[in-house]
């Protein structure tokens, strides 16, 4: 958390001046001493991170139970590695030494003060969360769907909530797809009360209180800001709640009151349903998504194919079936997971997740290792989601398929509804997994079931099924193995439309003033600009340091309000 400076402390170093004019010959030097602790943990963790991942990364590709075992074991050595009290009491007695000063060497030691924080906990504990965590995720990788019989895949089941218009049949998807709630969910709640009791032995309220601060924000800003959103967002999206409701009741030949969660075209309606008459799919059938996907990265001056020949991007058997960037060893072995089908959504998907590995291809390389990062969590998301709008951008459809300016002028009213509604529809969505984790971490002991559909009700306007009281919320993979991390993707969305305001504004070679038609296809400035202001600074700066840096401005909602509402 950024802490604001006291007149009193900055009168301090002349009080001192006057008390202490000469520094004891036998006082330890911090600066040498931080460097030599420096040196020996970047040494250490180095190699320690990179086993961590690939085992990772094994796992999510193969799924065996063996490699699963086998990343809870690297994960293991590399957490008592950073729980080691000896160094992290050190790195304590620099930073409260005040000595360090210099802007890099400061910004370094207060990332590895935190970073080492979050492991100041029993060694067994913590073997024991990490063991549990893994439990949990191999569980979800390898749980496949029976539906009458037949074995399905995640693709498999949502193609049949997109397009079925059978209501047995989409309410039969829809609740086999929730049957991994009951198989994870008490392992769930053990391990939010293992994350709870990590955090309390740090001196913290709760571990989502402590997964805030020591991400460099403050509970209090964010809670600020989703209930500033949730004022902005709620009379535009109780409008489009009921044209939504209108179209669905119309297809599915029920009245409005009639219709339940699996009549929105998503196990948890955080995308947006197809009621517009642009279907962005035929643009994307029998197309090379890692060729399309490739071809734009580099219209903008991003090299990807190194990425593409590290990742795995397509269905096989044990796999992980949702997606992923991953940055290995933090010098430039990035990978990309995905299981791509020729459809919209995978082409936002592939542009979302090389927006990260680009992100971190292009981190200045000569930064120390523990900034070799984006500057937060929600800014590498927010580059993720500049490029991953582009799938359903008809600007951008007309410059990487090769359709006629007729027809991208056709769909371009559609296709900015259709972003819109998708705005709206997921900024919902990320209220309730906000809301939902912060009380479920307040107090794991209540009814979560109660707490989820509550949410649900209230923030995305579905309705619970009859006398439904399943832990649905347990089948959403994020609350298990990214937790407290959900509300960084709608902060992500806020920066997004700040970035793209910008670049439209000063990089821009469109005749167009229509601000959603713009691709950057070929805009190199643009490119430059991101490389330049935004990836190449690492964690160097505080993040909304580096949003002001780049955009003359510190983190606001106002383009994304002018922008969707």
């Amino acid at each position: 958390m950024k802490k604001t400076v006291s007149y009193f402390t900055l009168l301090l170093p002349a009080i001192l001046i006057f008390s202490c004019t000469e520094k004891k010959a036998d006082t330890p030097d911090m600066n040498k001493e931080f460097d030599t602790i420096y040196a020996e943990y970047e040494r250490m963790v180095m190699p320690l991170m990179k086993e961590t991942n690939l085992a990772y990364w094994e796992s999510a590709t193969v799924g065996t139970p063996e490699s699963y075992e086998k990343t809870a074991d690297t994960e293991i050595k590399l957490k008592i590695f950073l729980s080691d009290t000896t160094r992290f009491n050190a790195v304590k007695k620099i930073k409260e030494s005040g000595e360090i000063t210099d802007s890099l060497k400061l910004r370094m030691l207060n990332t590895l003060y935190n970073t080492l924080l979050e492991y100041q906990i029993n060694p067994e504990l913590m073997k024991e969360m990490v063991t549990l965590s893994n439990n949990i995720e191999q569980k979800f990788s390898t749980y496949r769907i029976n539906l009458n019989g037949k074995i399905i895949t995640d693709n498999d089941l949502e193609d049949i909530l997109r397009n079925s218009v059978d209501n047995k049949e989409l309410e039969t998807a829809w609740t086999e797809s929730k049957k991994l709630g009951p198989e994870v969910s008490a392992d769930i709640i053990k391990l939010v009360k293992l994350r709870n009791k990590v955090a309390q032995s740090l001196g913290y309220e709760n571990f989502h209180t402590m997964s805030l601060e020591l991400s460099d924000q403050n509970p209090a800003d964010v809670e600020k800001i989703f209930n500033e959103l949730d004022s902005l967002v709620t009379p535009s999206f109780i409008k489009l709640k009921d044209e939504i409701d209108t179209y669905l009741s119309a297809r599915h030949k029920i009245s409005k009151d009639q219709l339940m969660p699996w009549h929105y075209q998503n196990r948890f309606f955080q995308e947006a349903p197809s009621i517009y008459s642009i279907d962005l799919d035929k643009y994307y059938k029998g197309k090379d998504l890692v060729a399309l996907t490739r071809d734009y990265y580099k219209s903008i001056g991003m090299e990807t194919q190194d990425i593409m020949d590290r990742s795995d991007l397509f269905e096989k058997p044990g796999k992980n079936q949702h997606a992923f960037c991953t940055h290995i060893d933090n010098s430039g072995d990035i990978r990309v997971l995905c299981n791509i089908k020729d459809n919209s959504y995978w082409m936002n998907t592939m542009l979302h997740e090389l927006g990260h590995a680009v992100y971190d291809k292009y981190l200045d390389k000569d930064l120390p290792y523990i900034l070799r990062e984006p500057a937060h969590t929600f800014t590498t998301e927010a580059i993720a989601m500049v490029f991953g709008r582009m799938s359903s951008n008809a600007k951008w459809i007309k410059d990487m398929t090769g359709i006629e300016e007729s027809e991208a002028q056709k769909i371009l009213e559609e296709s900015q509804k259709m972003l819109r509604l998708e705005q709206l529809v997921f900024s919902r969505w990320a209220q309730v997994m906000y809301r939902f984790e912060k009380s479920m971490y307040a107090n794991p002991d209540q009814d979560l079931n109660e707490l989820w559909w509550n949410l649900v009700e209230k923030y995305q306007l579905l309705k619970k099924p009859a006398d439904r009281n399943m832990p649905d919320w347990a089948t959403k993979i994020h609350i298990a193995s990214s937790p407290c991390y959900y509300h960084n993707y709608q902060l992500g969305e806020l920066f997004a439309s700040q970035l793209h305001y910008y670049i439209i504004t000063h990089f821009s070679d469109n005749s167009t003033s229509n601000p959603a038609y713009n691709s950057y296809f070929g805009n190199t400035q643009a490119g430059q600009f991101l490389k330049d202001k935004v990836f190449k600074p690492g964690s160097r700066y505080y993040w909304n340091d580096m949003i002001e840096k780049a955009t003359g401005e510190k983190l606001t909602a106002k383009y994304y309000a002018e922008q969707f509402l």
